[in-house]
């Protein structure tokens, strides 16, 4: 038997904090030899934090990377154990995204990337040059400084793998498992036996599994010991790097690190046979035939044994039921997570939030709760860092710490209930009752004589002043009306937030949460610079329709179960008079229900279409129970009121991305903001569509081919379920 036992990890890194990075780094290499490893896999682009973005540009930050590197060469970390790690180098007058390999205080190996990630929210092309020389290594030599600190003048560059006495390892960069032709298959017919992918790889609902099924198919088929690492935690934007670092042998889990986590490092550590995977590879007639007319790839030898013998004192890790967690969980640890980097970073002392009772706000208070009762866990683990943390921004004193959330909240979270003429006592009570359970400190204030004062300003400057549509007024008075209020709420939430710290005699500033939701959003159903304007906002890129799931569960997971009324309660914006004959409701506001807000979203995100595809194939999907003409009436008034309120996106707040379709403009879903409203060229395009399927329509009822309550007929019989997916 070979054994080989290894170390991955998850790092919760900060983009262009070299200190906070190079100690993480320090720390995940202590812990992995002293859990006797002899290969520790980090993050992509660990030493500088994968989020720098134009920073990459910047000479310092890749001078930064290599002074970093030669701290940890110069000391004994890399003694005994092969080091994998991530950092940007120049080369020539190019810039690669690089795994450097590290053992017995030498560079032995630098693999650049060769595929880059370059679409949603990755822009590595933007920074990086794919490294295209795969037929064989180049010398590189090292930068002055590091090479005399080192005594190494080169070390090989390129695509190739590292041969030991009796193993061969090799990189797999993120993006590179996921392309038609990933390197692992060239590379095990080479005798590689051990894949280090190191990743930056962001979290998204639902997206785990699609990860975790690639790095078993890795190895089901060819073999092979599959490790991956990844950074865990907000490194200074939008998204959560939702960690998950594991091993996978043979097409088998064996071990496997958290998703979410407030720790600032994990290292999970695994035991692997070598020749489990060279008796795998033995048993398949196909891998033997191709490996004997395989391409060559390049290696470096390093003439070290780095397995060990049969040894009965030494447990082989054995496989292992995978770790998911449900959408629900997801929503409420992913967001809640990045919620504490981005408060335990900015400085800030706490949270405010506008809580109206509804299901948005009342969303992303549970997400904060959820955050203070994840603290208040881990310090009972016996994290001294977030225990550190906690006690600096909760303004303890005398050795006392958090131990109970609702205390913890109570010092720094405040909730806000601003009601107005137009709110209901229920909105007003649930507010209130879901403070107490979360434990924030929670203020009721009426903003009508703040209202009032403007309509009286704008009456003297005017000579009139504005009704609302239920008393007679306009369109254009009911909607300003509106508009007023949303407003006043945002000045109001910045105000509390930068004096209520000064009144309560505590130091710094507050966080502004925003609530806004994906569809809302998507639909434009926003005021621009009202409470949806925020320092940031967990739930941003979370759909309604996911948000009223989750707050099911949390009343019953996290016990606030005064959730479960408010996710009862239909949606409504109490901006406009509550009448015996009239109620606003969002759904009613905006002529679409937010179950068909999601299907327009995934259809124009991640189905790429335009209006003439979507009409298309929402003819297929709702054929069943509209007309064309209807579904065309519905594809228009989407795309009509998405590009008149598409100039929202570019001052929606900083959110935490978890949703594919998401339509953030700043990152994620690059467009225009000016658009021309009427789509006259593409709504033709519909109206001749719907013309000739209304003839077949009536073609096929005079032929007797279509029986009443067929709808479509032909097309409806793709999809008779109208809530079926894509």
């Amino acid at each position: 038997m070979r054994l080989l036992k290894l170390a991955t990890c998850n790092l919760n890194q900060w983009a262009m904090d070299f200190d906070c990075n190079l100690k993480h780094i320090k720390e995940s290499i202590v812990l992995a030899k002293e859990a006797g490893a002899v290969i520790r896999l980090g993050p992509e682009l660990e030493i500088t934090g994968y989020g720098c973005e134009d920073h990459f540009l910047e000479l310092d930050t890749v001078t930064h990377a290599w002074e970093c590197l030669k701290e940890i060469l110069l000391s004994d970390l890399t003694d005994g154990i092969l080091c994998s790690i991530g950092m940007p180098v120049i080369k020539g007058s190019e810039r690669y995204n690089c795994q450097v390999f590290c053992f017995n205080r030498k560079i032995v190996m630098i693999r650049p990337k060769m595929f880059l990630a370059n679409d949603g929210n990755y822009r590595e092309l933007r920074w990086f040059t794919t490294w295209k020389q795969k037929d064989q290594l180049e010398e590189f030599l090292l930068p002055p400084e590091i090479s005399e600190a080192l005594s190494q003048k080169s070390v090989p560059f390129g695509y190739g793998y590292i041969q030991f006495l009796d193993t061969a390892v090799a990189a797999e960069i993120c993006e590179e498992l996921f392309t038609p032709i990933p390197p692992h298959t060239e590379l095990a017919l080479n005798g590689v036996e051990v894949f280090l992918n190191a990743s930056g790889s962001h979290h998204q609902l639902r997206k785990l599994d699609i990860r975790l099924r690639a790095f078993i198919g890795a190895t089901h088929t060819r073999g092979g010991v599959y490790m991956y690492s990844n950074h865990q935690g907000c490194d200074g934007g939008r998204l959560y790097y939702d960690g998950c670092c594991c091993v996978v042998v043979n097409g088998e889990v064996v071990a496997q690190g958290s998703q979410f986590s407030l720790k600032d490092v994990e290292v999970v550590v695994a035991q692997a046979d070598l020749d489990a995977v060279a008796s795998l590879r033995g048993s398949i007639s196909s891998f033997q035939e191709q490996a004997s007319c395989k391409t060559r790839v390049s290696s470096v030898a390093v003439p070290y044994k780095i397995c060990q013998s049969f040894d009965l004192k030494i447990l082989l890790s054995s496989p292992q039921k995978i770790m998911y967690h449900s959408p629900e969980e997801e929503i409420a640890f992913g967001p809640g997570c990045w919620l504490w980097d981005y408060l335990r970073r900015s400085g800030a002392s706490g949270f405010l939030l506008p809580l109206s009772g509804g299901a948005d706000s009342s969303s992303v208070a549970a997400i904060v709760g959820c955050m203070c009762q994840l603290v208040v866990k881990e310090i009972a683990n016996g994290d001294e860092k977030v225990k550190a943390d906690a006690i600096r921004i909760g303004n303890y004193t005398d050795g006392q710490f958090p131990t109970d959330s609702k205390e913890f909240a109570k010092r720094i979270f405040y909730t806000v209930y601003m009601g107005s003429e137009n709110s209901s006592e229920a909105t007003k009570m649930r507010a209130k009752v879901l403070a107490e359970e979360i434990g924030s400190w929670h203020l009721d204030v009426c903003i009508d004589g703040v209202v009032s004062s403007l309509l009286s300003l704008f009456q003297t400057l005017t000579g009139k002043r504005p009704r609302y549509k239920v008393d007679g007024g306009s369109n254009i008075e009911n909607l300003g009306l509106q508009n007023i209020q949303a407003r006043i709420r945002m000045v109001l939430a910045f105000m509390l937030a930068s004096l209520l710290p000064w009144v309560h005699n505590k130091k710094g500033f507050y966080l502004v949460l925003g609530s806004s939701n994906v569809d809302e959003a998507l639909r434009g159903y926003l005021t621009k610079y009202d409470c949806s304007a925020a320092d940031i906002n967990p739930i941003g890129s979370i759909s309604k329709q996911d948000l009223r799931i989750f707050l099911r569960w949390a009343a019953n997971h996290l016990g606030y179960s005064s959730l479960a009324e408010i996710e009862a309660a239909p949606p409504t914006a109490e901006l406009e008079p509550i009448r015996s004959n009239y109620t606003q409701l969002d759904e009613v506001d905006m002529g679409m229900t937010y179950e068909e807000l999601s299907v327009y979203g995934r259809l124009r995100k991640i189905s790429r279409c335009g209006p003439v595809t979507m009409f298309k194939n929402l003819c297929y999907k709702w054929g069943a129970r509209l007309t064309p003409s209807e579904v065309a009436e519905k594809v228009k008034h989407f795309f009509k009121y998405y590009s008149i309120n598409r100039h929202k996106m570019t001052v929606l707040t900083p959110s935490y991305h978890a949703e594919s379709y998401s339509p953030e403009d700043n990152r994620f879903d690059l467009r225009q903001f000016l658009y021309n409203a009427r789509w006259p060229f593409q709504f033709r395009k519909i109206d001749e569509l719907v013309e000739k399927l209304d003839g077949d329509r009536v073609a096929f009822k005079e032929s007797g081919d279509l029986k009443n309550g067929d709808g479509m007929g032909v097309v409806a019989a793709a999809s008779s379920d109208p809530k079926s997916g894509l």
